[in-house]
């Protein structure tokens, strides 16, 4: 049986008879969702950042953030 009869015959139904049917599924796909996430790899923050490279050092940012900080305000704004 295709997708498209079960969809023909489940429109076929009535409203309760419909409510029913998604009661009784709902489950069914919700523990095969939570099976398919719980078999995911689990991987921490730090390593999904881990192919930015390394930090940039505190001096590289003061030296960046007072040359960004330099022509402010402009005077000719």
């Amino acid at each position: 049986m295709s997708l498209q009869e079960v969809i023909r015959l489940a429109k076929q139904l009535s409203t309760m008879d419909k409510v029913r049917l998604i009661q009784q599924i709902a489950p069914d796909i919700e523990r095969e969702l939570t099976d398919k996430v719980s078999t995911l790899p689990y991987q921490s923050l730090w390593g999904l950042c881990v192919d930015l490279g390394n930090a940039p050092f505190t001096e590289e940012i003061d030296l960046a953030r007072s040359e960004e900080w330099a022509s402010f305000p402009r005077e000719d704004i």
